[in-house]
């Protein structure tokens, strides 16, 4: 089969054509932004990319359009279309679908389903559960938003049954609005944390937990011929409110005092206990509650699928984390001491607390920490959570904002921090800006879910060239 992915660089369908293309399909794809790693990823596997969306694709005449959900019926202010290829797709009468049915119907059926949802930590527990499998020699399959630095890709078909997919609340495409995650029926399904976000396709927290539900929904009982679990976390209110609108399957909570695993120690180097007895023991380079949190929850999931806690625990010491989460893209030596540089993917303010606290507990009370932050996403670009921004950067001590091209005044949000928070509305002016403040042994942790115009490099080649004070 040749399939033509529209909307081929992000993530997800990213993922799916690296799969496509290990189970032997001819895969080619259109996109309009490529950015690393998954620009990088593509060109590996020797995935044929066109720039754009336009209607002279219908000529590459393949089986199938699997259209990604950035792919809409928008119109231009010229009144063309915004995307001329799914028109003409259309108008033709030629076959498309969307990458989460594309995946249920090639790829997921028949296997065991382990789909790893939350607002947040979904990339990084989806991989944590695949490191176990593969260490316990179970040999997974996966798909995750986002590359795992202990396999080195974000996607393959792995052998049976077990198969992780990080299971996204977004929209599947312009034609089916039903979450992606609804599609994957899993018989393993995690639920890591459930707050408001992707305010351009939910009205509200409820209409976000209604879409949860339909996933539990999807989870076989726990009859004569039915096994699935539903893997909770008991700290989360709104998951109780989803779980209380019904459950057809076994139940395991996490990290709730009252809960069926839960943690003893440090983010660091903690006991597992289940139901109150130890059973394993983690000791990694992680920092942060939220991933002591996000062990507990893959321990859960894959002792659904026969590894033992003690074992899963061992396999998570190896762990090595996932590109762009906390990694360290490098550092600077000078002579008033070491500039460290981080990448991650944090956007919502919760996430960019949570993250900001983890390298606070990381480095200690008397390093500095700079967070240099990007609102990109669409719930950051409306605006929506715009006064939560100060309580999400309060563990830094100086935050650096790039205001260009929002709906809102980034420099009247972050007024109420005062000197500590400086607004640009350009990347050059936002390096100009952390360059001034800089000084030997800072930690600078650049946060955004996209490319960030590349201000990693430019900072860290500004920084080499800068003289120590």
């Amino acid at each position: 089969m040749h399939i033509h992915i529209l909307g081929i660089c992000g993530t997800f369908m990213g993922g799916l054509a690296a799969l496509a293309r290990e189970a032997g399909h001819k895969v080619t794809g259109c996109d309009s932004a490529v950015y690393p790693p998954m620009s990088e990823q593509l060109r590996a596997l020797d995935i044929g990319l066109i720039e754009g969306f336009g209607a002279e694709q219908l000529a590459l005449a393949p089986d199938m359009f699997v259209v990604g959900n950035v792919v809409s019926r928008a119109r231009l202010p010229d009144g063309s279309p915004k995307f001329p290829l799914i028109e003409a797709i259309m108008d033709a009468g030629l076959p498309y679908t969307s990458g989460p049915q594309w995946l249920s119907e090639h790829v997921l059926q028949g296997r065991h389903v382990i789909a790893v949802a939350g607002t947040h930590g979904k990339t990084t527990t989806t991989a944590m559960v695949a490191w176990i499998l593969e260490s316990a020699g179970l040999q997974p399959g996966f798909l995750i938003g986002g590359v795992p630095q202990n396999f080195g890709v974000s996607a393959r078909l792995g052998g049976q049954p077990a198969f992780v997919i990080e299971a996204d609340e977004y929209d599947t495409a312009f034609f089916d609005k039903r979450s992606k995650f609804v599609h994957y029926r899993p018989r393993t399904a995690v639920l890591n944390n459930l707050e408001f976000d992707h305010a351009d396709i939910f009205d509200d927290l409820a209409a976000i937990e209604r879409q949860f539900h339909h996933l539990i929904r999807t989870v076989p009982g726990t009859g004569a011929h039915g096994s699935g679990r539903v893997i909770i976390n008991g700290l989360e209110e709104s998951l109780a409110r989803v779980l209380h609108a019904g459950c057809w399957s076994e139940v395991r909570s996490f990290g709730a005092a009252v809960s069926d695993f839960t943690a003893v120690g440090e983010p660091d180097a903690f006991d597992v206990l289940y139901q109150g007895r130890a059973v394993a023991q983690v000791a990694w380079e992680l920092s942060g509650v939220h991933n002591q949190l996000n062990a507990l929850a893959a321990i859960a999931a894959a002792q659904h699928v026969g590894v033992p806690p003690e074992q899963a625990g061992r396999a998570l010491s190896g762990f090595e984390n996932v590109k762009r989460r906390m990694e360290v893209r490098g550092r600077v030596q000078r002579p008033d001491g070491a500039i460290t540089l981080y990448d991650d993917f944090a956007h919502h303010p919760t996430a960019i607390r949570t993250t900001v606290d983890g390298l606070r507990r990381k480095v200690g009370p008397n390093e500095r920490i700079l967070a240099v932050f990007e609102p990109r996403s669409n719930t950051m670009k409306l605006g929506t959570m715009k006064a939560q921004l100060p309580w999400s950067l309060e563990g830094a001590d100086l935050a650096f904002c790039h205001g260009g091209g929002l709906g809102w005044d980034a420099h009247a949000v972050l007024a109420g921090m005062g000197d500590k928070a400086l607004v640009a509305d350009t990347i050059d002016d936002l390096v100009a800006q952390v360059l001034s403040r800089a000084r030997g042994g800072d930690h600078i942790l650049c946060m955004s879910n996209g490319s960030f115009g590349g201000i990693h490099l430019k900072l860290l080649q500004r920084l080499e060239h800068k003289p120590g004070a």
